[in-house]
């Protein structure tokens, strides 16, 4: 997409969706109190606004190269600053972990050589922060290949990063409290679908099927 196509963007943005929603811009310019944090990847073909169709304001979003969330007490990074101020600023009480399919950042990850000398800067992000899904993967899936390891691999990501959401002592004792719940989603691209995963079962599951016991399965989730 041309800057010329982007720069267009704002003007019609300003001149129709801005104008029609004039009031909801101007309580935003007072502040924010979004009730659910967000965490994707940089991906340019997930939206969570769209997927979601939340307004500005609702969603509280983190976006970075495999939606990886270093856990707690890791070199300084913003996506910790970003953990700290949702919950001690926003009283945040949802906290979605949102991985997609055809994830480029995993298949990276399990093809992690090739990316020394490529993309230096990439190999260091993943191999510091994505070890542990890559170790279990390949420790545990020696059977799969392909696509299906990738599936494995983008879910068995997800669902690390909810661990390390819970090494953070400010979530661990919301979670504890019944005050904040944790839920892990799986985007794929092709069919438009959202899969959410059940501690119970250990499966990911259509999220359709579970929007009327939502609140029920998954209230102060712990993923052991």
């Amino acid at each position: 997409m041309p800057i010329k196509r982007i720069i267009a963007g704002l003007s019609e943005f300003h001149d129709n969706y801005f104008v029609a929603h004039r009031e909801l811009f101007e309580q935003l310019s007072h502040g924010q109190s979004p009730g659910v944090m967000f965490i994707t990847c940089s991906d340019s073909r997930i939206d969570p606004c769209l997927i979601t169709q939340t307004q500005p304001g609702e969603l509280f979003v983190v976006r970075n190269v495999g939606n990886i969330i270093p856990a707690y007490g890791s070199m300084m990074n913003s996506e910790s600053a970003a953990i700290e101020y949702a919950i001690q600023a926003l009283d945040i009480k949802d906290i979605i972990v949102c991985g997609h399919s055809h994830c480029g950042a995993m298949k990276g990850l399990l093809q992690i050589g090739s990316l020394s000398q490529q993309m230096p800067l990439v190999y260091d992000w993943l191999k510091h922060y994505a070890e542990p899904t890559r170790r279990l993967v390949m420790d545990n899936y020696q059977n799969c290949s392909g696509e299906q390891l990738l599936k494995i691999a983008i879910q068995q990501n997800v669902i690390t990063q909810l661990k390390n959401l819970e090494t953070y002592p400010a979530i661990r004792s919301r979670i504890h409290g019944g005050d904040l719940t944790i839920h892990a989603w799986i985007y794929e691209i092709e069919t438009g679908e959202v899969f959410i995963y059940e501690p119970n079962s250990q499966e990911f599951k259509l999220i359709e099927q579970n929007t009327a016991n939502i609140n029920d399965t998954l209230v102060g989730l712990h993923v052991d």
